[in-house]
């Protein structure tokens, strides 16, 4: 698959969209942020594997949307602190 069908945005759509709808926030006591760190890159890396896994068979749009949340992943650590980056051009930092 090499199109973004209606049918397949539709559906990233709604999970976002729905997820944008559950988030609440939470202020918690202790947070071990090297775990989050930890977390955050492992999630990023997995992303990143399934993404080739996806491209290798030749569903280029599952594997674009893949590789967006493994980047997502990264950004949202640099955003947070836990990752040190200083490179604007690949994350939105700085």
């Amino acid at each position: 698959m090499d199109k973004i069908t209606k049918e397949k945005l539709d559906k990233y759509f709604k999970i976002t969209g729905e997820a944008l709808g559950k988030v609440k926030f939470k202020t918690p006591e202790n947070v071990n942020f090297t775990k989050v760190a930890e977390d955050f890159l492992d999630m990023a890396q997995r992303y990143y594997d399934d993404a080739k896994h996806f491209r290798d068979k030749g569903d280029i749009v599952t594997a674009f949307a893949a590789l967006n949340y493994a980047h997502g992943f990264l950004d949202a650590g640099a955003r947070l602190g836990v990752f040190d980056v200083h490179d604007s051009r690949l994350f939105t930092v700085d």
